[in-house]
């Protein structure tokens, strides 16, 4: 018989659960991630609005907010740390002076490199029980569940 998992289990009512078990595992590979990415001196939040310059750049400060779905005052603050960082620039958008435009600075980018890397060996970690093939599986039906195009 195997042995039981140590630490806490959930009650027998919910342990089976899909929407549970995501959540246990979601919460695992944030922990993986989040850890990962303080070895590199950021926050969670820091990486995912760093990664949406790189890829957007130069952008609206209202179009990031939308595109990474985070409270506009929380915007500002995770934009002014990483621009105290030296990490971005905002300046007028030429397109509309009313607005700000965001965009990432050579150190930025090279962090957006490093924390790409080790994110995704915490994610190698997390996916570190299933085979090659099963974790393509995996990710596909994440997809499909979570309604996302494949890449």
């Amino acid at each position: 018989m195997p042995t039981p998992p140590s630490g806490p289990t959930a009650p027998a009512t919910i342990r089976d659960l899909p929407s549970w078990l995501l959540g246990r595992a979601a919460a695992r590979g944030r922990a993986l991630v989040a850890d990962a990415l303080a070895e590199q001196g950021l926050k969670m939040w820091h990486h995912v609005v760093l990664g949406a310059v790189a890829d957007l750049q130069p952008v609206a400060q209202a179009d990031l907010v939308r595109t990474v779905q985070l409270d506009p005052k929380d915007m500002v603050g995770v934009l002014n740390d990483l621009q105290a960082a030296g990490l971005v620039e905002r300046a007028p958008d030429p397109k509309d002076r009313r607005k700000n435009a965001v965009t990432i600075t050579e150190e930025g980018a090279r962090l957006v490199e490093t924390c790409a890397r080790v994110a995704r060996a915490a994610n190698d970690e997390l996916l570190a029980p299933l085979a090659p093939d099963e974790r393509d599986r995996f990710l596909e039906m994440l997809r499909r569940v979570a309604e996302l195009p494949a890449d």
